[in-house]
């Protein structure tokens, strides 16, 4: 899998890198500004970008900046945000145009390179995946939405796991049901939020995009 990466220090871009090879990526490249990463992204168009949000010249959003430039020249091109903060302006730009593809997940709560390597794969064949703590706060956010307030508190907890990039069988173990009480929850989830049957896991991407891109 061909991937660019982003990431201003030195030891861990490095240590990425290696890790990524470990996990047969192939680092198409590998930059430490948010010019260096439009160019990048615009040269290579890999199949998926890891990006650390604040990068040089300013340090504030130009890991962002460049990723939704990309995805505007190349709708739904996947990209995994890494960040030390949580904000949802951010994830809400992130998720707005509605395409998918996209992660956004805090540095120091990743606490294994499986967790890791999973997030990156889910985001690469255009699923979404947010962390716990994004989740939490935009559902807060979303709380007093009409349509999103059709859900029973249960299916906004399987709605949020899904958000977090979390399989049926995952989010069975996480809340100790059955898997086939959480299919049921998915497809209640769907119906409620009026989203047309397809033969593909689409459905399942845009309930989380429904449920997170609201403002």
């Amino acid at each position: 899998m061909r991937l660019v990466l982003a990431e201003d220090q030195f030891l861990l871009r490095e240590g990425l890198t290696r890790l990524l090879e470990l996990n047969e990526f192939e680092i198409v490249a590998a930059v430490g500004t948010g010019p260096e990463l439009i160019k990048a992204l615009a040269e290579h168009e890999p199949d998926v970008a890891l990006v650390d949000i604040r990068m040089p010249p300013t340090h504030t959003d130009e890991g962002l900046r460049a990723v939704l430039d990309a995805r505007r020249r190349r709708p739904g091109q996947p990209s995994l945000l890494l960040s030390q903060y949580v904000d949802q302006l951010y994830a809400r730009e992130l998720l707005a145009d509605g395409e998918g593809g996209v992660g956004y997940l805090l540095k120091d709560r990743v606490f294994n390179s499986a967790q890791f390597i999973e997030a990156l794969h889910q985001v690469a064949a255009g699923g979404t995946v947010m962390d716990p703590d994004v989740v939490s706060r935009m559902m807060s956010h979303n709380s007093q939405d009409q349509q999103i307030s059709r859900l029973t508190d249960r299916e906004r907890e399987v709605l949020g796991y899904m958000a977090e990039g979390r399989s049926n069988a995952a989010v069975a173990t996480a809340m100790v049901i059955t898997e086939k009480a959480v299919a049921k929850h998915v497809n209640s989830i769907l119906a409620k939020l009026d989203l047309p049957p397809s033969k593909d896991d689409n459905r399942r991407v845009m309930a989380v995009l429904t449920y997170l891109n609201r403002t």
